[in-house]
């Protein structure tokens, strides 16, 4: 499940080029309670944290089983949730004009908040600390 997120980061400078939104991706709401998602926030495709993140990001071979989602929200488009990019810029205040990385945990708090790009062993700690996480490794 993570490949294909990574891939869908990966894919995401097309999809915000084209403007294209596929219908069937989940919304934010929908993915609450069933996915870990890492919402990447970039003023343009070009930029260079965003860059830096796709790269981190496509190493990342630790979270296969951490159900971990990826959204991109790029301006005024969004891959990787059905929603305008305004409702998660909105809900968990990500600037339009800067990067940022927010790790949503399952039950909708931030857990890891970054200007910077996180790399997957950050990630993973944040995700691994999380009482849903310890709860499932029992």
């Amino acid at each position: 499940m993570l490949r294909s997120s990574i891939c869908l980061l990966l894919a995401a400078t097309a999809l915000l080029e084209s403007g294209a939104v596929p219908a069937s991706e989940p919304t934010m709401a929908q993915m609450q309670w069933q996915r870990r998602v890492l919402i990447v926030c970039a003023p343009s495709a070009s930029d260079p944290q965003f860059t830096a993140e796709q790269r981190a990001l496509s190493q990342w071979t630790g979270g296969d089983d951490r159900d971990v989602s990826v959204v991109v929200v790029e301006r005024d488009t969004v891959s990787g949730s059905g929603e305008s990019a305004a409702a998660p810029r909105t809900r968990y205040r990500l600037a339009s004009d800067s990067f940022a990385d927010a790790q949503v945990s399952k039950d909708g708090h931030v857990a890891l908040r970054s200007g910077t790009p996180l790399t997957g062993a950050q990630l993973e700690a944040a995700i691994d600390a999380m009482p849903m996480r310890r709860a499932g490794q029992r």
